[in-house]
């Protein structure tokens, strides 16, 4: 009788254990663009509120290493501001683009300056070293001190490309993280530099450019041409988790809601759309 009960007992620990082997749920990995890591971030937290058991884990990194590692099979989405065919070394044969939002980029600069709108000839030549203080486009006497992103940053490949038109940039302080060029260019007299509009507060002055506003609106027609889709790109078409996540940021509730206030354009919105190669087709 004995030998009985302690077998009842062996076997009732052993359901209990069962009963409570824990949980680890389903987990993706996004990496890739700084500027659209806001909102990756609060999309996968809203998206695992509404599913649990179901986590989005999300690091930045860059456009160009979320192309690379989506690519190579490191991570479940690669969020790029640039789409695959524009960065080298990466076959966008084998990658899959899902446009989730758009978000302009403005140049900024201390607000000592004295300046709130520039040509974008004369903004070229700063950023090519041609024109070296501000007195000459006739802010103050303060010498032009320019804060470039890293050299595989989305923003920084966009910037120059609607802006240099093919013009090197002046070799000049480079920054990885988004918030810390805002710090420098808050804090340092005469300090330039460009950030994605989701980024911009008053802590800076936006420039207008030949006297065009950086606002969304603008985005939309084109007037204010530096602006890039953000991307979410899978290895293949997407399946399972990825698929939900992805299928979650195109949805209504977030394209009309949390997009916009986070400070980024919905791809709904966009009157006009553009190509691989810069062409406006739509």
């Amino acid at each position: 009788m004995k030998k009985i009960l302690q077998l009842a007992l062996v076997l009732s620990g052993l359901l209990f254990l069962a009963g409570c082997k824990i949980d680890k749920g389903e987990s993706i990995t996004v990496v890739g663009s700084s500027a659209m890591q806001p909102l990756a971030e609060a999309a996968g937290n809203e998206f695992s509120s509404n599913n649990l058991g179901k986590f989005v884990n999300v690091q930045g990194g860059g456009s160009g290493t979320g192309l690379s590692q989506v690519q190579s099979g490191a991570v479940d989405i690669g969020n790029s501001d640039l789409f695959a065919e524009e960065k080298s070394g990466i076959d966008a044969s084998e990658l899959v683009s899902f446009k989730v939002a758009v978000v302009g980029i403005a140049p900024i600069v201390n607000k000592e300056i004295g300046i709130k709108d520039i040509s974008m000839d004369n903004l070229r030549a700063i950023f090519t070293g041609e024109l070296t203080n501000w007195k000459e486009l006739g802010g103050k006497d303060l010498p032009i001190v320019i804060i470039n992103r890293a050299s595989g940053s989305g923003t920084r490949a966009t910037f120059e490309r609607w802006v240099m038109n093919g013009e090197k940039t002046k070799k000049a302080q480079e920054q990885d993280s988004t918030g810390m060029v805002r710090q420098i260019v808050s804090t340092t007299p005469g300090a330039i530099s460009y950030l994605a509009f989701s980024y911009i507060t008053k802590e800076v002055q936006e420039l207008s450019i030949d006297g065009i506003q950086p606002k969304d609106e603008n985005v939309t027609t084109n007037q204010w041409p530096i602006w890039s889709y953000e991307h979410m790109y899978t290895k293949g078409q997407p399946t399972g988790l990825t698929k939900e996540y992805i299928d979650f940021v195109l949805s209504d509730e977030m394209q009309n809601g949390m997009i916009p206030k986070l400070g980024y354009i919905p791809v709904t919105q966009m009157e006009v759309e553009r190509d691989a190669n810069g062409e406006i087709i739509q």
